[in-house]
């Protein structure tokens, strides 16, 4: 039963976060010089600090510097499960016929704008929210392990994993189709399965945003191509 409770809890806490987050994406959005999304996570990493402390005897959060004989691993893996699950999702969209449209069209970014605030903000504020925050928060479920492959996942990366990814697609599914969407949903619960253990690996969040900006590293790329 207090399982359930503190996920409920946990779930309960980070849909609010993303959902005020949503609702007061506009405040700070100008154009020139902020995107759509800057307002959304500035929001997102303002709660989600507040949510850290307010919970702290729940929220073993630990931010350091790495070491950098371990960086190699984790940003190189950011980097493939970006390139295979793009490949992935574009073969799958190729034989349904579906033209996916561009995430560059659909957050209209420059590659300024692109590096500042997705390969690096995003990166932060939401590794804060889904790893920092909730993953720890689900800290009881570290004890539940899952096979994957020749290792093995814990619960509550799965968990934080799935939350990331519909997260995702509902917010996508407002404001684009739902090909993209998708793409979307799925590339994030990926990610979220290998920043949620490198997050549980290191007990420490900068290894969970580093992962999370090298994968973002193609989307930066991608804008880089359209213009």
């Amino acid at each position: 039963m207090k399982k359930s409770k503190t996920l409920i809890t946990g779930l309960i806490l980070t849909a609010l976060i993303f959902i005020a987050s949503f609702l007061g994406k506009d405040i700070l959005t100008n154009a020139d010089v902020f995107p759509k999304t800057f307002g959304f996570h500035t929001i997102m990493l303002i709660l989600s600090i507040i949510a850290i402390v307010l919970f702290k005897n729940k929220v073993n959060y630990t931010i350091k510097l790495p070491k950098y004989d371990t960086l190699l691993n984790p940003v190189a893996v950011g980097l493939l499960v970006s390139i295979l699950v793009n490949l992935i999702v574009n073969v799958m969209n190729n034989k349904m016929g579906i033209k996916p449209e561009s995430l560059n069209n659909v957050l209209n970014l420059n590659p300024t704008q692109a590096f500042i605030f997705i390969f690096i903000y995003a990166s932060i504020a939401e590794e804060l929210l889904f790893r920092g925050f909730l993953l720890n928060y689900l800290s009881p479920f570290k004890t539940h392990l899952v096979p994957f492959f020749k290792r093995t996942l814990s619960l509550s990366i799965i968990i934080s994993a799935f939350a990331f990814g519909i997260a995702q697609f509902i917010l996508f599914s407002v404001i684009t189709e739902y090909s993209l969407a998708f793409k979307v949903a799925v590339f994030s619960f990926v990610l979220g399965i290998f920043t949620g253990y490198y997050q549980e690996k290191y007990n420490n969040n900068i290894y969970a945003i580093l992962v999370h900006m090298a994968a973002y590293f193609t989307t930066y790329i991608s804008v880089l191509y359209l213009h």
